[in-house]
């Protein structure tokens, strides 16, 4: 299958490693990767702050630029989310851009939803010997409904011990603008997130947003918790063979 890799403004900016693990990952599975060049920002920030033209054009980009696409692949829940239940409704009922994103909007997917339910896999070879604990964002929880794929996926994973986080379903406060609107209950809530993450004496703590990622590593670092945090696309594309020539 050709895929087209939507990589994110966040995870171009900040963490480029996650767009590099999807490629090896779909790859080794046996299919090829593209990369739009003219793709920018999803427009989630416009669009929850009320610049609703300015999303409109950059969704109108989005539907231009992976309209041809087999299958659009995000390593992004919260992105996934905002292309497939907001774009809809920035162009209103019946206009042109609904109309695109009505076809386009099914093909396009979360890592781990595209593996479980197109790619019909749960075991992608992947070797990670380390304790884990996942946190399911809120977009991934919610909005995309992601249910128990990550937790198949890592299940699978070779070595990975896999370890239950309390509360899970609590946001972890980031939420993107919210964070810099409500900084105070932003922090509150990312240093329960960590609180509950350090409680599992687990190594690593993954999700499928690096956004929320960032969030709670940022408390992790200043507790100087030791633990660390990785995109689940990192730990899927991680191998055997990598570990033996690290």
């Amino acid at each position: 299958m050709r895929i087209a890799l939507f990589i994110t403004c966040v995870n171009d900016t900040l963490f480029p490693d996650t767009g590099r693990a999807v490629v090896r990952l779909l790859e080794r599975l046996g299919h090829e990767v593209v990369f739009p060049p003219d793709q920018t920002c999803c427009g989630q920030m416009h669009y929850n702050t009320g610049y609703r033209r300015p999303a409109a054009k950059l969704a109108v980009r989005f539907a231009k630029t992976f309209g041809n696409a087999d299958a659009v692949v995000v390593p992004s829940a919260s992105c996934a989310a905002m292309v497939r239940d907001n774009y809809p409704k920035l162009g209103g009922s019946g206009s042109r851009l609904s109309r695109k994103m009505a076809d386009l909007g099914p093909r396009v997917y979360d890592l781990t939803e595209f593996l479980v339910d197109v790619l019909e896999v749960t075991d992608v070879g992947a070797y990670f010997p380390h304790k884990v604990v996942y946190h399911p964002t809120c977009h991934g929880l919610r909005f995309l409904g992601l249910g128990d794929r990550p937790y198949r996926l890592l299940r699978a994973v070779r070595g990975l011990e896999l370890l239950e986080l309390p509360g899970a379903a609590e946001c972890c406060g980031f939420g993107g603008t919210f964070s810099v609107k409500n900084a105070d209950v932003s922090a509150a809530m990312g240093f329960d997130k960590a609180r509950h993450a350090v409680g599992t004496g687990a190594e690593v703590l993954c999700a499928v947003d690096n956004s929320c990622l960032m969030h709670i590593g940022g408390t992790l670092s200043r507790q100087r918790s030791g633990m660390r945090i990785a995109h689940i696309a990192e730990i899927l594309a991680s191998t055997e063979k990598e570990y033996a020539h690290a």
